[in-house]
């Protein structure tokens, strides 16, 4: 019975993800359970990124072949880098280079998969012992890769990474917001009871609030009554365009064309652009405009008694929650926000609709397949958006920081500040493309 019970195991770990947990949950949508697994491998990767940059691991790093020494030359002759202040910096990025590599290989395989009638789609559902062997064996691969110009080089496709992905995650709220709204409007209407509309009204002045106190401490923090001038320009421009998509959002035309259009949403994006906003002046690499600005040299003997790598700062740990709540609601969500759902490649088929009712009417706890006739998510799309999210929590466990021409020193680059800035502007604009889309395109049905 032992052997039975372990082939049954290993079948599992290499079929489909029904499998995985029949009998251990309710009535489960396949699709829900690949994305979910998938976002398991991330977050994995997440974890071994924290411990490499944990100080008493990154020393043992030094014993990695390779990963220290001969990795520039000057004119001709081989040099010894001392890189001992960034040691975890270097590996965070090689376990992002693999987590990228991974679901960039799927994301390939999966072009055009339209059913799981497709025989890659049995690629995306199963094999799961397999996968993670590829992910192993990607990843050992990574620490080999020679120093180089890769650190440098692979610093901006992680910079282009988190640019996309903080608007896939500004997306994301958009979606989360008007799914939250409707859900207490409706409440409200058919219970017609007043405290919904009064619960709408006391969250959304809690995150005007919040938005509040967060602009003070930026100005307060992050500014000088003397200097500090890019801090103060960029503060004041987040803060008139969160107040013109607020004023935009309650618009009687706005209100006409989208009922459930309101301040809800507002506050949310309001409150996560000055998030960015945060996030982006915690990257001034100016010391008295930046208190939480982190100097790591290797040299000098204050390095002796401080940890060589430090990420968790205030921003980068708002920023791996969020990530963390993103990739999850990437995994599980099923928006009935058409425009989102556009925007997101996703639409629940019917045929996924009809499954569900089907498992819920006869009880079942079991997985099964709602992809026969159409898959209920883009497969290639899911991967990308978990490729930008690996390229993401790289950038935010490194800080946004990268290693200074001559390779001994970690610096906090002027990109980094733009990059954040120009993601938080990008946002707002979508945001309003959203709410004027039905104004601007009359013909086209937005409903």
């Amino acid at each position: 019975s032992d052997t039975g019970m372990l082939s049954l195991q290993v079948s599992c770990l290499c079929g489909s993800a029904p499998c995985l947990l029949c009998g251990c949950c309710p009535s489960t949508k396949n699709s829900t359970i690949s994305r979910l697994l998938f976002t398991f491998f991330l977050f994995l990767g997440t974890l071994v990124s924290i411990v490499m940059i944990i100080p008493g691991v990154e020393k043992e790093l030094h014993k990695l072949p390779g990963f220290c020494e001969g990795s520039g030359s000057v004119l001709g002759v081989q040099t010894h880098i001392n890189c001992g202040s960034f040691l975890g910096h270097k590996a965070v990025y090689r376990m992002g280079f693999a987590m990228a590599a991974f679901f960039f290989l799927f994301a390939v395989i999966m072009v055009c998969v339209r059913s799981s009638k497709d025989p890659r789609a049995a690629v995306q559902n199963g094999f799961w012992f397999f996968k993670f062997l590829v992910l192993v064996g990607i990843t050992v691969g990574a620490f080999y890769i020679p120093d180089g110009a890769f650190t440098s080089v692979w610093f901006y496709f992680g910079v282009v990474g988190s640019f996309l992905f903080i608007l896939v995650q500004l997306i994301l709220l958009i979606d989360f917001a008007h799914s939250w709204s409707q859900l207490w409007l409706r409440n409200a209407a058919e219970s017609s009871a007043k405290g919904w509309y009064a619960a709408l009204c006391i969250v959304t002045f809690i995150f005007y609030a919040a938005s509040i106190a967060a602009i003070v401490l930026l100005y307060v923090y992050y500014t000088k009554p003397e200097g500090c001038t890019e801090g103060k320009v960029l503060i004041s421009i987040n803060l008139i365009l969160c107040l013109i998509i607020s004023a935009v959002s309650i618009l009687p035309k706005i209100q006409d064309a989208q009922p459930h259009s309101g301040l809800l949403q507002a506050s949310l994006i309001t409150l996560y652009t000055i998030y960015v906003t945060w996030s982006a002046l915690a990257n001034v690499p100016t010391q008295t405009c930046n208190p939480t600005l982190l100097v790591r040299n290797s040299t000098g003997s204050a390095m002796a008694t401080q940890p060589l790598t430090t990420w968790w700062d205030a921003p980068s740990i708002v920023g791996l929650v969020i990530f963390i709540l993103c990739t999850l609601f990437i995994s599980i969500r099923s928006s009935d926000h058409p425009q989102v759902n556009k925007l997101m490649l996703t639409e629940e088929s019917a045929a996924g609709a009809g499954g569900d009712a089907g498992a819920v009417e006869s009880g079942l706890h079991r997985a099964y397949d709602n992809e026969q006739d159409g898959v209920a998510y883009n497969y290639t799309f899911f991967h990308l958006c978990l490729l930008l999210a690996a390229l993401y929590i790289m950038m935010t466990l490194t800080n946004w920081y990268r290693p200074d021409e001559s390779l001994q020193v970690l610096t906090s680059p002027w990109t980094a500040v733009w990059v954040k800035i120009c993601s938080s502007w990008a946002g707002l604009l979508l945001y309003l493309w959203t709410l004027v889309a039905p104004l601007v395109l009359p013909d086209r049905d937005f409903s």
